[in-house]
């Protein structure tokens, strides 16, 4: 596995690498069979060091945590211990309601776009309705089953995802509604 640990601004020292890596490979390759790589990335956040990780599996799943303490070995320990918590989920889900996969996730390209918010209009009419673009970058769309989805979304911690659903050959979006439960759009 390839590690890629790195601080904002704070300096990472090889003892804290070497931890990072020892630690996080063994949680890894406990709940994870192939894992590709590891981002590690410690910042602060005025008293307290933050912690972020993010570990892509070669089923092409992605799991993310983040941690805050005041110490910075207390936030690596916080951010291993959920990560390890999310890899016991999602192996345990597998086992139980997914079929193995034999080959990676397949990944299609796609534009992604940050537009601007009209705050700072106010009850005047714009000048265009064309949305100003803040950035544009590119992302990629997973092929799968909608129970791969909703692990992958919630895996990611994020309230949407785009996917190609691999059984109707078309895109669908879960997301996680205001309610607690999930939300399929199958177009």
């Amino acid at each position: 596995m390839r590690y890629q640990i790195s601080g904002k601004q704070i300096d990472i020292g090889a003892a804290l690498q070497t931890h990072v890596q020892t630690e996080l490979g063994e949680v890894v390759g406990k709940y994870a069979q192939r894992p590709t790589d590891a981002n590690v990335v410690f910042s602060r956040s005025a008293h307290e060091y933050v912690c972020e990780t993010t570990v892509h599996l070669s089923t092409g799943l992605t799991a993310q945590a983040k941690a805050h303490a005041t110490e910075i070995y207390a936030a690596f320990e916080g951010c291993c211990d959920k990560m390890e918590t999310q890899l016991r989920r999602y192996k345990r889900r597998l086992k139980d309601h997914h079929k193995d996969r034999s080959e990676p996730v397949e990944l299609f390209g796609a534009s992604s776009y940050i537009l601007a918010s009209d705050e700072s209009e106010t009850a005047d009419e714009p000048d265009t309705l064309q949305p100003m673009i803040v950035a544009e970058m590119e992302t990629k769309i997973p092929s799968l089953s909608v129970g791969e989805a909703v692990m992958q979304m919630e895996l990611a911690g994020a309230p949407v995802l785009v996917f190609r659903n691999e059984n109707k050959d078309g895109l669908n979006v879960v997301y996680r509604r205001e309610d607690g439960n999930i939300g399929w759009i199958d177009p």
